[in-house]
């Protein structure tokens, strides 16, 4: 007899009742869209062009790889998010999926992603994207997250890849441009998810995850925070200087770096991630008080991403309709 909370999972050979809204959670949506906004940047910056309907089959097949990253993800960290708050109703851990049907999914996606992109594009981009979706689903997830605190750092890259792949669509090759955008996503990364495990701690620690805030303590990561924003700040002038960005860039650039140093100054100068001394209830306070100036930085890191892209994007199009 099945009882209601595994009434709609799938059996070990990946067949059941779960919904399709239960296999679109497996790709990661919330994530899958920043990563395939950046995509659609590099494509549309590259110099050359595409069809419109190569362009956005490139696009879809981006997208697929990301969503296939996903699932993998998923289905092999399924008792790793069990035990935490943030992860444990996705839907391996809430009973609607199977391991196996997640790994299938993401196999299948994978496959359709890579030999779809070979399609629309170019060998090149399509290598990419499945080195991509190798990087991201086997050396981070099934061994470098566990392996080291800078899990995030060298991790990264999987998450900075993707405008580089969609610069490679148009183009076939690797060039400063590209580069660059994967740089700007590479610097934001550790000091996005080091503000959300700041607040997380306790979640990294059930699951046995070494995040910098676990493993090198609160303080140590605030600093990093702060030294990782500087860079990040240096390196969004690197377009400036290789006409990927012009006067538009120039300015929205400047405000949003100066406002996520600013927060991760605040964090940096904060109590955040500490944890409470005694029982008293004072201290309890001030430290969830003090987790308020990451939970900030995290939810302005998502917005300073996205903003920035379009600033390249508008700053392209300037230059191409103005």
């Amino acid at each position: 007899m099945t009882d209601s909370s595994t009434s709609s999972a799938v059996t070990p050979s990946g067949l059941g009742t779960a919904e399709p809204r239960d296999y679109f959670a497996l790709m990661k949506p919330r994530v899958m869209s920043l990563v395939v906004f950046t995509a659609w940047v590099g494509l549309f910056v590259a110099p050359g062009s595409l069809s419109l309907p190569l362009a956005a089959a490139s696009i879809l097949c981006i997208a697929v790889g990301a969503g296939a990253s996903g699932a993998l993800n998923m289905w092999w960290e399924a008792e790793t998010d069990a035990l935490m708050s943030r992860t444990k109703t996705r839907p391996i851990p809430a009973g609607k999926l199977s391991r196996d049907s997640a790994l299938g999914f993401g196999v299948i996606l994978s496959a359709f992603s890579v030999l779809g992109l070979a399609m629309a594009s170019n060998y090149f981009a399509a290598a990419f994207l499945a080195f991509t979706i190798l990087f991201y689903a086997v050396f981070y997830t099934m061994w470098l997250k566990r392996a080291t605190p800078q899990n995030i750092v060298i991790g990264g890259a999987a998450g900075a890849f993707p405008p580089m792949v969609g610069y490679a669509a148009v183009t076939g090759n690797i060039t400063w441009d590209s580069v660059i955008l994967f740089l700007i996503t590479f610097m934001w990364t550790p000091p996005h998810f080091w503000a959300l495990a700041l607040y997380k701690t306790i979640d990294y620690d059930k699951a046995g995850i070494p995040m910098m805030p676990n493993v090198a303590g609160a303080k140590s990561t605030r600093l990093q925070i702060f030294l990782y924003s500087l860079v990040l700040a240096a390196v969004c002038a690197l377009p400036l200087f290789t006409g990927l960005g012009g006067p538009l860039y120039g300015v929205v650039a400047l405000l949003l770096n100066g406002g996520f140093v600013f927060l991760a100054y605040r964090v940096w100068q904060s109590r955040a991630g500490e944890r409470p001394v005694d029982h008293d209830e004072a201290s309890l306070y001030e430290v969830k008080a003090g987790d308020k100036a990451a939970r900030n930085l995290f939810a302005f890191s998502l917005f300073y991403l996205f903003a920035m892209f379009v600033a390249i994007a508008a700053e392209h199009a300037l230059k191409l309709y103005g």
